[in-house]
């Protein structure tokens, strides 16, 4: 035990470690990072977590959830600031303590979604911020619709911001990637619009296919070029082919996220590229999709990275189910899926694992049935939850 005095002390925990579980452990807190950590009997009286987990925050790469805060019904917009803030409580008390929440960058006629809002949402992320109303830390990934009209400009119009810590590019155009079915993109947007016509979808599909011929090939050298130039991480999205594998080489990506086949992520993989899936895929058994499942990546050694996409809670129940689907990973490898490696993806190196000098954001998880509980959360050494 270092001479320093030690402002939190978690006793009698199961911690979880980047490598291994310590099944009877302490971890010591001071100066907001983690200043020491061992097994057994603490050396001082501290705070005793009656056996439960101890293990990093979460760390959440892809969620577009604030979206459901911030139009809580069709035509119905909340007050941004309040929604961030309403969406950010729900992230922490999920055990997320960094979040890179995804702003869309396109707009659609006939949607009611949230559409060429990533202005408005930045802003009132950066106003929660700079009012101390914020329990995770937060940064933004752009998602960027490539075959749009204005993507390129709207981008350029967010890409000086210094919370900027990934971009994503993405093409929703029938007939391929996640949508190659192109009655399950159908049934997606009947269900999330209030219920389109075929007639409208049929309008609505071939100007996506005509947009796709006119702007993706430009606005896709224009998005990655801009990406380079800024040190901002990127990520290919619903690789499908080898094409798309190749093209995503190709621009240097970072992280693949949600590929749809078995090939596409082992060439990703392969290559080095972080493959990241959704978690609700994990805890359903399943892609809504219809695509390749994740625990079937997971079996062959081909998972990085787990994100909660729509249902916060759904990393920390994907991580603790995880070891159970693929016996292969054990509990310390499927945390990492969820904290060090999505950390180490976007250059976050300071944080996602429990080892003295790094950010002490740290949460006490109970299993109550299998079910996951976050009973505590600290940011930086502060009980946040």
């Amino acid at each position: 035990m270092s001479s320093e005095r030690n402002e939190t002390i978690l006793s009698n925990a199961r911690v979880v470690l980047h490598d291994r579980v310590i099944e009877r452990g302490w971890v010591a807190i001071g100066g907001g990072v983690i200043a020491e950590v061992g097994e057994g009997d603490a050396p001082e009286r501290g705070e005793d977590m009656g056996g439960d987990l101890v293990m990093p925050g979460l760390i959440e790469l892809h969620t577009d959830h604030l979206e459901a805060h911030y139009v809580p019904r069709p035509k119905v917009y909340w007050d941004p600031v309040a929604a961030v803030v309403s969406y950010d409580g729900q992230l922490a008390t999920s055990g997320i303590t960094t979040v890179l929440d995804s702003l869309r960058l396109w707009s659609e006629e006939g949607v009611e979604d949230v559409d060429g809002q990533a202005n408005v949402l930045a802003k009132a992320i950066s106003s929660a911020r700079d009012a101390n109303l914020l329990r995770a830390d937060h940064f933004l990934h752009l998602r960027c619709e490539i075959p749009t009209p204005r993507v390129v400009e709207e981008a350029q119009e967010l890409i000086e911001r210094p919370d900027i810590r990934l971009m994503s590019l993405m093409d929703h155009t029938p007939g391929q990637r996640q949508f190659r079915d192109e009655g399950k993109l159908r049934d997606y947007y009947r269900g999330k619009s209030g219920g389109l016509t075929d007639a409208q979808l049929d309008v609505m599909f071939a100007q996506r296919l005509d947009y796709q011929k006119k702007y993706a090939a430009k606005n896709m050298r224009e998005i990655v070029a801009l990406a380079h130039s800024h040190n901002v991480p990127l990520a290919s999205h619903d690789d499908t082919t080898e094409e798309n594998v190749g093209e995503a080489i190709r621009d240097r990506v970072s992280v693949a996220e949600f590929p749809t086949t078995m090939e596409a992520a082992r060439g990703l993989h392969q290559a080095g590229v972080r493959v990241l899936m959704g978690a609700p895929n994990v805890v359903r058994g399943g892609s809504h999709s219809g695509n390749i499942a994740a625990v079937d990546l997971a079996r062959e050694g081909l998972l990085d990275i787990m994100s909660s996409d729509y249902v916060p809670s759904s990393l920390l129940m994907a991580a603790m189910q995880l070891p159970k689907h693929a016996p292969v990973i054990d509990l310390a490898a499927a945390v990492r899926t969820v904290t060090k490696t999505a950390a180490e993806a976007v250059g976050l190196s300071d944080r996602g694992e429990i080892v003295a000098g790094k950010r002490a954001d740290v949460i006490r998880v109970h299993m109550a049935r299998d079910i996951p509980i976050v009973r505590s959360v600290w940011r930086e050494g502060i009980r946040v939850a």
